[in-house]
């Protein structure tokens, strides 16, 4: 598991400081009525020149404004705004809620979009989770590069002992012709070792074609494969080059392999052995020379067993086999992948990685990945383009993330009829399939660190969150050997 990391403590007292740009007195007026026993520290200023002016005076931690002002507006007081102060949170309001103005704002950087008059509960509401995003962000992680520049080529990351493994057989067949069956859970990146595969092979200037069994329906995939001559079928109006002619001399990646159908194993069982071919409808057997890469997320030998899958042919196709960990078995590179994947995304972008913020970590941390890989990637996408400021914090993780002062807890699978029956399958599931997982043991101490961790380390607020008393807390603490200066307050 990666480290969880330590947060530290803080006065909120000193994080409140929220400045209101409007030029009518009368939001001036309601902002000090309303919100002045909050606790905030209220600045303002009546025109976005002044409020600029301000924020170079008195730093302060939240800015609510409007767009439309006499002078510069509020769109291009927040594009001046993100350009000299990018981690200050700006919730912009207005009284024209139109389309184009809600798109603009988001797009310029926006925490929040507020229709006037706006809900007295609804605005504290939101500047409170501004409050606490400030506060994320001068809490933010700032990594040293963990890869090398030429680590980025290959897309394949990871420097774990399994994954040493998949180099090393990737680098011994790649010179040879052999075909390789690449095995693994849905999600481990089992196209990314064919394509390295091709990369470093004879074949790397030559055809790569990638064909998924499970996506094309049986009675369209002998003629996706093989071809066919017009009139060869109903709907057949002309010739139809198959993807092995297509892979002459080149190399062909077969995605799920465990699920083609058996008359087109057959088929296929001639063109490995003899490697010739007939096109639907045709007479005339075509020579070709392809290489074959197969993949699959079953255990075939299974398949074999139950007659649904041919002995002969898995044997001809899995002379070498490469096997891909789940991402639960190698988490000391998630954080190798979170970089790639940020970097990547920044690249295609043309701005810098963002930042990200402790508790990201942690959330990342008790994750499992049941979709290994791939999920990572598309959470790490999302949070890339929703987060506020160029910097990720925990809830822009979560795709359902209520309006909250709290960040929802960690749990990135979609929710079921209650919001922890995911979770609760996801841990037994877990359990399960890892025998080595004491999950009891383990819930109880990720629950303490994650109550210890939103609440910064006051076990007073954690042990009523936990539903125990504070005595107990401390036990438990002790018992898991959570770090003091975490838990000490």
């Amino acid at each position: 598991m990666l480290p969880i990391p330590v947060p530290s403590q803080y006065d909120v007292r000193f994080m409140s400081t929220v400045l209101v740009i409007d030029d009518e007195g009368d939001i001036h007026y309601s902002f000090q009525r309303n919100f002045s026993t909050v606790g905030w520290n209220l600045l303002f200023a009546s025109s976005g020149e002044e409020g600029l002016k301000v924020i170079a005076k008195q730093s302060p931690s939240v800015v609510v404004m409007d767009v439309r002002m006499a002078g510069m507006d509020g769109l291009e007081t927040l594009k001046q705004i993100r350009q000299s102060y990018a981690h200050l949170p700006v919730i912009i309001m207005t009284a024209h809620g139109t389309t184009q103005t809600a798109i603009e704002a988001m797009k310029y950087g926006a925490f929040d979009y507020l229709i006037k008059p706006f809900d007295v509960e609804r605005m504290q509401q939101v500047i409170n989770q501004a409050l606490k995003a400030s506060h994320d962000m001068r809490e933010k992680v700032s990594y040293q590069p963990l890869l090398q520049s030429e680590e980025y080529d290959e897309g394949i990351i990871g420097k774990t002992e399994a994954m040493q493994k998949v180099y090393k057989l990737i680098g011994q067949v790649s010179g040879s012709d052999v075909p390789v069956m690449i095995t693994g859970e849905t999600g481990t990146g089992k196209e990314l070792v064919a394509r390295a595969i091709v990369q470093h092979s004879l074949r790397t200037n030559q055809p790569f074609l990638a064909i998924n069994c499970a996506a094309i329906p049986e009675n369209l995939l002998e003629s996706e494969l093989f071809g066919h001559e017009k009139g060869a079928f109903t709907g057949a109006t002309e010739r139809r080059i198959g993807k092995f002619e297509q892979c002459d001399k080149g190399t062909l990646f077969l995605d799920e392999i465990g699920e083609m159908p058996m008359a087109t194993q057959a088929k296929l069982l001639r063109v490995l052995q003899e490697g010739e071919l007939v096109r639907l409808g045709s007479n005339q057997t075509i020579q070709v020379n392809v290489r074959f890469i197969a993949a699959t997320n079953q255990e075939l030998e299974k398949s074999v067993a139950a007659k649904t899958f041919r002995e002969d042919l898995y044997y001809r196709l899995n002379v070498v086999r490469i096997h891909l960990p789940p991402l639960r078995e190698r988490t000391e590179d998630i954080p190798l992948l979170v970089e790639y994947f940020l970097k990547r995304l920044s690249k295609r972008k043309g701005s810098p990685p963002p930042s990200i913020t402790r508790d990201v970590l942690d959330a990342i941390a008790a994750h499992r990945w049941p979709g290994n890989v791939r999920e990572l990637q598309n959470i790490i996408e999302r949070a890339f383009v929703v987060c506020k400021a160029n910097t990720i914090t925990s809830k822009d993780l979560f795709q359902d993330a209520a309006p909250s002062d709290k960040p929802p807890a960690p749990s990135l699978a979609a929710p079921s009829e209650h919001p922890l029956d995911d979770a609760l399958d996801m841990l037994f599931e877990e359990a399960r399939r890892d025998p080595k997982l004491k999950l009891l043991p383990w819930c109880e101490r990720m629950l303490i660190t994650r109550a210890l961790s939103k609440t910064h380390g006051n076990q007073v607020q954690a042990a009523n969150m936990l539903g125990i008393t504070r005595a107990t807390l401390r036990k438990r603490v002790e018992k898991f050997g959570i770090k003091r200066e975490f838990s000490a307050s």
